[in-house]
C-alpha cells in the first residue's frame, strides 16, 4: 500500500479532472446528444408500461430462463414477431445526479488507484515523464473505455454511441496519465 501514500495526490488530482472534464463533454459538448432517441409511441408505451408497475431493474425481452424454452416453438414465435430488446426501468423520479456524480467521482479514484497500483509496481518510483504517461494511460483507458464494446456487442447499443464514449475513455486516460507523469514521485 506504499504507492497509495506516494501516489494519493495524481490519484486525486486525476479523479478531479477527469470529473469536471467528463461534466463538460457531456453538459457543453453536442456528441452527446444522438446517443438516444425518442420512442415511438412514448406516450403510449410509458402509460402501458406504468399500469404495469415494473420495478427498476433490467429486462429482456422475449425472456426465457432455460436453453430447453429458448429453443421452443412458442419462444421462436414470439421472438420472431418481435419486438426484441432489452429494457433498464429507473426508480420512479428519475435519476438521482447527485448519487450519480457521486458514484462517478469515486469511480474516478478507482481507476487512478488502479492505474497508480500497476504503474508503481512496473516501473518504480522514479522513471521517465514517458513510461509513467504510457503505464497510467493505458491502466486508465482499460479502465474507463474496453468494457463499453460489450454494450455493443451483446446489447445492441449503437456502436457509434459506444465509439463516442470509448473516445471520451480515451480523454480521460490521457488526462490520467498526464497528472501521473506531472506529478510522479522522483520526476
Amino acid at each position: 500500500m506504499d504507492f497509495l501514500a506516494e501516489l494519493w495526490l495524481p490519484i486525486l488530482l486525476s479523479g478531479v479532472a477527469v470529473f469536471v472534464i467528463s461534466s463538460v463533454i457531456h453538459m457543453v459538448l453536442p456528441y452527446h446528444k444522438s446517443d438516444f432517441q425518442t420512442l415511438p409511441g412514448e406516450e403510449k408505451a410509458m402509460d402501458v408500461l406504468r399500469g404495469l408497475d415494473i420495478p427498476p431493474g433490467d429486462y429482456y425481452f422475449p425472456y426465457v430462463k432455460s436453453d430447453e424454452k429458448m429453443n421452443s416453438e412458442s419462444y421462436q414465435t414470439r421472438v420472431e414477431q418481435g419486438p426484441v430488446g432489452s429494457l433498464t426501468i429507473m426508480a420512479k423520479g428519475g435519476p438521482n445526479m447527485g448519487n450519480s456524480l457521486i458514484q462517478w467521482f469515486v469511480y474516478t479514484l478507482v481507476v487512478g488507484i488502479f492505474a497508480a497500483y500497476v504503474a508503481y509496481n512496473a516501473i518504480g518510483p522514479s522513471d521517465t515523464y514517458l513510461e509513467v504517461f504510457q503505464f497510467t494511460g493505458a491502466v486508465s483507458f482499460t479502465g474507463y473505455a474496453l468494457a463499453l464494446a460489450q454494450q455493443s456487442i451483446w446489447y445492441h447499443k449503437k456502436w457509434s454511441s459506444t465509439l463516442k464514449s470509448t473516445f471520451d475513455g480515451l480523454i480521460y486516460a490521457l488526462l490520467t496519465a498526464g497528472m501521473f507523469g506531472w506529478l510522479w514521485p522522483g520526476l
